[in-house]
């Protein structure tokens, strides 16, 4: 059965953050779909095409960046923002996080109103890319 609700892939390996994240999108209108690893978010974007990711930079088997650059070689699925959930929140992190790939970026802990801002936005910009 299709939704009309965005549906976010959050790949997070830690399972407290995961449930924060899931309860603060589902309670906001989106559908979400979870990954622990970055090779099962790689696998499960093929799949699913989710509109958009909400990528942990730490991760088992495959770091968050890696999985990325994975996800934004394929011609088909470039197009999906992938917003970075992150420890590192010092100064200049921001910049090197979007110059890895990344659309956006949420230091933890995350701040519900930080997170829906920056999910929103990359929403809109990618609607605004395939409308044109």
């Amino acid at each position: 059965m299709s939704t009309d609700r965005p549906r976010v892939l959050v790949v997070e390996d830690n399972f407290m953050n995961k449930v924060l994240v899931k309860e603060m999108l589902t309670l906001h209108g989106y559908e979400v779909i979870e990954a622990g690893t970055g090779k099962e978010a790689v696998e499960l974007t093929s799949r699913e095409a989710p509109d958009l990711i909400l990528m942990d930079l730490h991760l088992p088997e495959m770091d968050g960046v890696t999985a990325t650059r994975l996800i934004k070689e394929r011609e088909e699925l470039r197009m999906i923002p992938i917003v970075a959930l992150t420890a590192s929140a010092m100064k200049g992190d921001e910049e090197t996080i979007l110059s890895e790939g990344f659309d956006g970026y949420v230091p933890k802990p995350i701040e519900l109103s930080k997170l829906l801002a920056v999910v929103g936005d990359a929403l809109k910009r990618k609607d605004l890319g395939s409308g044109s």
